[in-house]
């Protein structure tokens, strides 16, 4: 303590009381003071924007009327506005005493966090204050995080070449951050995960991040080949090796010498198969189908199977040796279910400005449990933009059977920051009518949203 005022500390709660009234300046001080709260002071508007310029600030108390001569409280709602303007998410309590109370409820349902009448009762305002620095930090804490995500997302996409990848998932990051690190050590990758969850481009990242970079990028799907004919595909064969062998033709292997090769579906690699891919990795030598002659490579081999590889060792249908030599360092993908976050980014990508997704159509894709992974999801989104109407894809175009205990929220409470409302306007050249159907919203509540953020119409 000093002279009686609690000393600041670095994480004290700061409370900007905005009021030209010295004596509500001097008992906000105090009540607040005996709760561990700072409080600056600004006799009017101007002084009050002045100090949330130059300050950090968790929450505004302000003042309806600052004249004198005035009860109107367009002065408040003013001031209130150009707070709303500079800083959207901070909150704020109107104070009334002479305004009519239905400008603060205007104010409110615009944004306001609260309102008080003067005089007030201090414990209701101390809770009110309370709960709404409690809420703040909370806000200011998740925008910090988010922060650093995209700080670090901005990092890793200046520092590796990550082919273009869309995520916003805290797992895909992980993931993604592992791959660009293990990109560069000369050993096998297993990558792992279900189908149509996103493997290849992974095996890409690495690929494109590793010292073979300027190499072939080589894949072949095992499980989309007959079985006699997969060891053909991989190692190649001489003419007359097998039935419709016309002429020598060379296999991936030496297709991806000097770069990458991906085995996709690793698992189904027959057992005779498994037995040369296993001297191939030890030793980069081979021999066509056919022939004596042994050939050698030097290829970076990356896998991918959504099979249980361990369970098919114990059922004597995989090499053990085998799949410790190709799981040097394994990448786990998860499936979009367990990655949320990625869903609409996703979309976003695959709608690519053409159409626009309605706020109804954003909460059936993130309800949606996805399990035909990234692929269903393009599907879906590609086959709603060919079915939809006016430009606006709504969930009815999606033709998706959601299983979710997440209830869909009304439309008028779905929530748009100040880019997507300001895009959907630019969109309709400026008909509001049109910008609130696209976004699923009513007119009235489109404009409350665009007063509440400062939004000209």
């Amino acid at each position: 303590m000093r002279d009686g005022r609690p000393l600041l500390t670095k994480s004290m709660r700061t409370v900007l009381v905005i009021d030209d009234n010295p004596a509500v300046v001097t008992a906000l001080d105090v009540l607040l003071g005996l709760r561990d709260i700072r409080t600056l002071h600004a006799a009017s508007p101007e002084e009050g924007l002045a100090l949330l310029a130059r300050e950090r600030v968790d929450l505004v108390l302000q003042d309806m009327n600052f004249r004198a001569d005035t009860t109107s409280g367009e002065e408040g709602v003013a001031l209130f506005r150009a707070i709303r303007e500079r800083e959207p998410d901070l909150p704020v309590i109107l104070l009334t005493a002479w305004t009519h109370l239905e400008t603060a409820i205007e104010l409110v349902k615009a944004g306001a966090a609260d309102y008080l009448a003067k005089p007030w009762d201090d414990h209701k305002l101390v809770a009110s204050v309370e709960n709404l620095l409690e809420l703040s930090e909370s806000a200011r804490e998740v925008s910090r995080l988010r922060g650093e995500r995209r700080a670090h997302r901005s990092t890793l996409r200046e520092q590796f070449d990550l082919r273009g990848t869309v995520y916003a998932s805290l797992a895909m990051e992980r993931l993604i951050e592992l791959a660009c690190r293990v990109a560069r050590a000369d050993a096998p990758v297993l990558i792992t995960g279900p189908n149509g969850a996103g493997k290849e481009r992974i095996a890409e990242i690495v690929h494109y991040n590793s010292v073979v970079k300027a190499g072939p990028f080589v894949t072949v799907n095992c499980g989309a080949l007959p079985q006699d004919l997969i060891e053909a595909e991989l190692f190649g064969a001489e003419a007359g090796a097998y039935t419709g062998a016309n002429k020598a033709r060379a296999g991936r292997f030496e297709a991806a010498d000097g770069g990458t090769l991906l085995l996709d579906e690793i698992g189904n690699l027959p057992m005779s198969g498994q037995m040369k891919l296993l001297r191939v990795l030890e030793t980069g030598k081979f021999e066509r189908l056919g022939s004596s002659k042994t050939r050698e490579v030097k290829v970076r081999v990356v896998s991918a199977t959504n099979a249980n590889l361990a369970a098919m060792i114990r059922a004597g249908t995989f090499r053990e040796d085998l799949y410790y030599r190709l799981n040097v360092i394994e990448l786990v993908l998860p499936p979009l279910a367990q990655r949320p976050d990625d869903v609409l980014p996703l979309a976003e990508a695959f709608v690519a400005g053409d159409v626009a997704l309605s706020p109804q159509a954003r909460t059936t894709l993130v309800a949606h449990s996805w399990p035909g992974n990234v692929r269903e999801l393009k599907n879906a989104i590609q086959r709603a933009s060919l079915l939809c109407r006016d430009g606006v894809i709504r969930p009815d175009d999606l033709g998706l059977a959601v299983h979710s205990t997440v209830p869909a929220r009304a439309s008028n409470d779905v929530e748009f920051d100040r880019e997507t409302i300001e895009q959907a306007i630019a969109r309709a050249k400026g008909v509001i009518s049109q910008a609130a159907a696209e976004l699923g919203l009513s007119r009235q509540a489109l404009y409350r949203r665009m007063e509440k953020m400062g939004i000209e119409s």
